[in-house]
């Protein structure tokens, strides 16, 4: 009997516990439910905002993960201290740093990946199809992750770079405005009207369909002077945006182009010059280092 009357002595200790909880647990599920109405109206305002910003799929649906789970969190923690138990409340929020605290340590080049990649989702130094070249290694932009980018070079290799070696290099982006200038050599005869032979690659230009002729249009330069040419360097601007010429097949064509047409013109594109020397009435073929072969 004893003990029917211990357990009913703590059940109506309990339901009194209970009732005089009524008021401030209503109350907190008020408050937090008001929150959370309020936080999710800010935070669908703030995914509008990356998505403006971003234009990235992946980084809205981190947002809005994290998002998510802050609300959660702040939701019910402002739950536990309404209802008086802050004590408790205080003990998660240290015991969450704390592991945060650790975890960061831990994982530093995978926190700083991160980091990086939230960074370049903002700043957009480039977007998926560009041409850029990080580092050593240059191809398509693929995907980008928070963690790391995709890349494809020209020969099919599939390259994964760290966001954050990204940010800490130089990165070049060929493509990101549209505009992308090609440039090749070809040497002409030191005998050669110069002049001439470069309005006849002037004249060929324009005609290969791909290069640009107005806002940026080709041009001819004298790059140097080799050992038995004079090198001129023909420079032509493309569009990137444009698929219906790839940049390797109009460089073709120009090249093409420009050798059939110095030569239907009788211009003279001799190779390097070979120096022969005799030696006891011998005649040797010498090296370009001006030494005898071995």
């Amino acid at each position: 009997m004893e003990i029917l009357s211990d357990l009913e002595a703590q059940f109506f200790t309990y339901y009194d516990d209970f009732i005089r909880i009524i008021p401030r647990l209503v109350l907190a599920i008020i408050i937090v439910c008001l929150f959370i109405f309020i936080a999710r109206f800010i935070s669908r305002k703030f995914i509008v905002f990356v998505n403006y910003k971003a234009e990235d799929k992946l980084l809205i649906n981190f947002f809005e993960g994290v998002l998510k789970t802050i609300i959660l969190i702040i939701g019910f923690l402002l739950f536990l201290y309404i209802l008086g138990m802050s004590g408790i409340a205080g003990s998660i929020l240290g015991a969450a740093t704390i592991s945060s605290v650790v975890i960061g340590f831990a994982f530093k080049d995978i926190a700083e990946n991160f980091l990086a990649g939230v960074i370049m989702a903002f700043s957009r130094p480039f977007r998926i199809g560009d041409v850029v070249k990080i580092s050593s290694e240059e191809g398509v932009i693929v995907e980008m992750s928070l963690r790391e980018t995709h890349i494809k070079t020209a020969d099919g290799k599939d390259v994964y770079i760290p966001n954050g070696q990204i940010i800490k290099n130089p990165l070049y982006n060929y493509t990101i405005d549209g505009f992308l200038r090609k440039s090749f050599i070809i040497g002409l005869d030191y005998g050669s009207d110069i002049e001439k032979g470069r309005g006849h690659i002037m004249e060929i230009l324009p005609t290969i369909p791909g290069i640009l002729t107005k806002n940026k249009a080709p041009r001819t330069l004298i790059k140097d002077l080799g050992a038995s040419t004079i090198n001129i360097e023909v420079q032509y601007w493309i569009n990137t945006f444009d698929k219906k010429h790839s940049a390797p097949e109009i460089q073709s064509q120009v090249i093409t182009a420009v050798l059939d047409k110095l030569t239907k013109e009788k211009f003279n594109m001799p190779g390097n010059i070979l120096e022969l020397k005799n030696y006891n009435n011998e005649f040797l073929q010498m090296t370009p280092g001006g030494r005898k072969p071995a």
